[in-house]
């Protein structure tokens, strides 16, 4: 009796181009850490917010305070309304309006001085962007080597100049510095490029329009939501400034409002006015409402217009 037995089998060897790749187990998307996740997120803002939010409750409540109470009570204790009153007549009337012409004096260093950087800034940033001229990437590196400059290590050298041109003690001496803003000069170049087609400028040129004509007729309201941007920034930039003028000013009549608060403050430490830390801080209170007025006068401004110049 014999058994048949089967030839062992040969591999089948696959088609070209039918090569099989093993199996890879794919991994789900990784879950987020706690921080990213949007509890994390929550907390963040909320505490930024309270971060921002605290230091101005604390100036409006300790506002509605008397002197006595507001070295007695609870920081976070609310006063009585009729003391905001009275601290703000008191706080106008001192020295005879001193406040007042310290305000004023703020308006024209960061309102005027903030209008003319924009205006600067755009044009410069436009000409940087569109226009074609020997050394330009070499200047804009210099702009932007200004933007890594704190304005404090400027003050000191700022001084030695206003000191030789005769503009120390002077309102130029904190205007002029004022005009100069490199970080708007960046945004501004930005812009340019984000909301300034080529194609419109050519039109223009095509039309017998020149270089300025074109900037300010075609370029100018396109660049209107980057203006506001700029001149935002620089008007905080300036309101908030203190060194320079410290350095800069000696005459009272010519402080900004934190410079004034400053010599306030000091005087309750140093020589014993204790009501001269109260008009501090009720001054204190008064000058952040500018700022919160101009922020919202214009932050529809960066909302609208923000297609203008998109090219259909």
């Amino acid at each position: 009796m014999t058994t048949m037995t089967r030839p062992p089998a040969t591999p089948r060897t696959p088609a070209p181009g039918t090569l099989r790749t093993p199996h890879v187990r794919r991994r789900g998307p990784k879950r987020p850490s706690a921080l990213l996740s949007k509890t994390g997120v929550t907390a963040l803002l909320a505490l930024a917010t309270l971060y921002t939010l605290l230091p101005l409750t604390w100036l409006l409540l300790s506002s509605t305070k008397s002197r006595a109470d507001l070295f007695g009570t609870n920081g976070f204790a609310l006063g009585d309304e009729t003391h905001l009153g009275q601290n703000l007549e008191h706080l106008f009337t001192t020295g005879d309006g001193v406040y007042l012409r310290w305000v004023l004096n703020t308006v024209l260093y960061a309102g005027v001085g903030a209008l003319l950087a924009a205006l600067l800034s755009v044009a410069a940033g436009y000409a940087f962007d569109k226009l074609a001229f020997p050394g330009k990437e070499r200047l804009f590196s210099l702009v932007l080597l200004g933007v890594m400059v704190p304005a404090t290590a400027l003050a000191i050298p700022l001084y030695l100049l206003a000191a030789k041109a005769g503009l120390v003690n002077t309102f130029w001496g904190v205007f002029l510095p004022g005009l100069v803003f490199p970080f708007g000069v960046y945004l501004a170049r930005v812009f340019s490029a984000s909301y300034v087609p080529d194609e419109v400028l050519e039109a223009a040129r095509m039309d017998g329009a020149g270089e300025f004509r074109a900037f300010r007729r075609v370029a100018l309201p396109m660049l209107v939501p980057g203006f506001v941007t700029i001149f935002l920034f620089q008007f905080t930039q300036i309101w908030n400034s203190f060194f320079l003028p410290l350095v800069m000013l000696s005459d009272q009549d010519l402080y900004p409002v934190n410079l004034g608060l400053y010599v306030w403050y000091s005087s309750a430490l140093s020589q014993g006015h204790p009501e001269d830390y109260l008009l501090a801080v009720v001054g204190s209170l008064v000058s952040v409402v500018p700022l919160i007025a101009v922020f919202l006068m214009l932050q529809r401004f960066w909302k609208s217009g923000m297609t203008a110049g998109a090219v259909k």
